[in-house]
């Protein structure tokens, strides 16, 4: 029998080739973007909890704010648009993901951003969530030429047990009806006001071909999810899945975010299959909850290089697996359903915690990094819910795109809870695996 060959180790490879050309073409898109938008085309700036399905069916060019803010942060201007919103007399150090997108409203000279910056919108859609986020997309429509129109945002007393098991099929008993014809009718109304203020019209066999390839793609994005999850070891970190996902989620319904789907999905197979591992010396599992930390995505990194602690769960592979997919013979009520409770399955307990509790068993997780900001709610539940699974929980209460809040102590608090709870833990748990499938194998007249 020859020599079984160790699991090879992908120090070398420093990215998917899906991470890649998700950056590459998202370059090449805002720079059309802004060619269709100089030319006269209407821009919308839409939240990322809202239906771009729509704006794509309709063949709307819009940037989502949320990665706008993500790409400011990367470039290090958060400060800078900030600032501008301080300058305004507005507060800067609450709900900062959208006031750095705001921000840009403010810019004299807007061109100096990022990739030649954000243009200026005429739409602004937003779901009311909460006072704060509400009033920043007030201030966007007091600026000229900005209509902002705004999304309710519902709640259901009844919470259902393992919405996502629902959710493909079953999401009218998921959500509830009532929340349903609400945004349906909302939804249908920004249909009638895109159709009078741009001129675009709304064609529902287009439309269903946009909701079928967004089934596709996260049909593709759950496969990954469950495979990931069961590969031992983690083929790759966040630090490349949230790039491979999050870039082609606001492509959602065109036939190049599917494809990429599909590649990403392909590639983390071939590295399952070849037994390459992200990590020389895998030690612990981690999984982060909370937005990405824009600033400093080595953060990530360091870890698994010092601790062989890797980070193989976030929010966003995980969301597009079990958030988006919805199938039904009524596509605008299916859109509804996509995001009448989005917010409720991040952030709402128990929809939130009892889902964050499923997929750190799912995948192995020995520890919990929980990045808590202002704004979302939902973090004291979601962290006790986690312990009260057997899952460690440290708490880092930072901005994800506003360097001010991220403490200089806050990868030395992680790395003494790793050095202290996660790694003795995870070693145990390791090797009471190994004694249980040498017992099996002794039971069963193995050596």
């Amino acid at each position: 029998m020859p020599p079984v060959k160790p699991p090879a180790s992908s120090r070398s490879v420093k990215s998917l080739a899906t991470a890649a050309e998700a950056g590459r073409h998202q370059r090449e898109w805002f720079a059309e973007l802004r060619r269709r938008v100089a030319a006269g085309e209407p821009f919308a700036l839409l939240n990322a909890d809202v239906p771009h399905e729509i704006f794509r069916t309709m063949d709307i060019p819009y940037v989502v704010g949320q990665w706008w803010a993500s790409l400011v942060t990367a470039k290090q201007r958060s400060g800078h648009y900030l600032d501008l919103v301080r300058q305004r007399g507005y507060p800067d150090y609450s709900e900062q993901y959208n006031a750095v997108t705001l921000g840009s409203a403010f810019d004299p000279e807007p061109d100096e951003g990022p990739w030649g910056g954000l243009p200026k919108p005429d739409i602004i859609v937003g779901e009311a969530t909460g006072d704060v986020t509400r009033k920043i997309f007030d201030i966007w429509g007091h600026e000229p030429g900005v209509t902002f129109f705004p999304l309710e945002s519902a709640a259901e007393n009844e919470v259902p047990v393992n919405w996502w098991e629902l959710m493909p099929h079953r999401w009218e008993e998921a959500v509830g009806s009532a929340r349903l014809d609400l945004l349906t009718a909302e939804l249908e109304n920004l249909v009638r006001f895109l159709e009078t203020t741009t001129g675009r019209r709304f064609e529902e066999s287009r439309f269903r071909e946009v909701m079928a390839l967004v089934n596709e793609q996260e049909e593709w994005n759950r496969k990954a999810r469950d495979l990931i999850a069961r590969a031992r070891p983690a083929p790759l970190s966040v630090v490349d899945s949230i790039p491979s996902v999050m870039l082609p989620q606001w492509h959602r319904g065109t036939e190049w975010a599917r494809d990429l789907a599909r590649s990403f999905y392909e590639e983390v197979r071939e590295r399952v299959e070849a037994g390459v591992g992200v990590c020389r010396d895998e030690r612990a599992r981690l999984m982060w909850i909370g937005r990405g930390l824009w600033y400093d995505m080595g953060f990530y990194q360091r870890f698994q290089e010092e601790y062989g602690a890797v980070f193989v769960w976030s929010m966003y592979l995980a969301i597009a697996a079990d958030g988006y997919i919805r199938y039904g013979d009524d596509p605008m009520r299916a859109l509804a359903a996509r995001f009448a409770a989005f917010g409720d399955q991040l952030y709402t307990p128990p929809w939130s915690s009892e889902w964050y509790v499923k997929e750190a068993r799912l995948h192995g997780i020995d520890g919990v990094v929980h990045l808590v900001s202002d704004d979302p709610r939902g973090s004291y539940f979601t962290a006790r819910a986690l312990e009260s699974a057997g899952f460690p929980v440290i708490e880092v209460h930072a901005d994800n795109v506003d360097t001010r809040t991220f403490g200089g102590d806050v990868a030395d608090r992680v790395a003494q809870w790793l050095e202290t709870v996660v790694l003795p833990r995870a070693g145990s748990s390791r090797a009471s695996a190994v004694s249980t499938i040498s017992d099996a194998s002794f039971a069963a007249g193995g050596s």
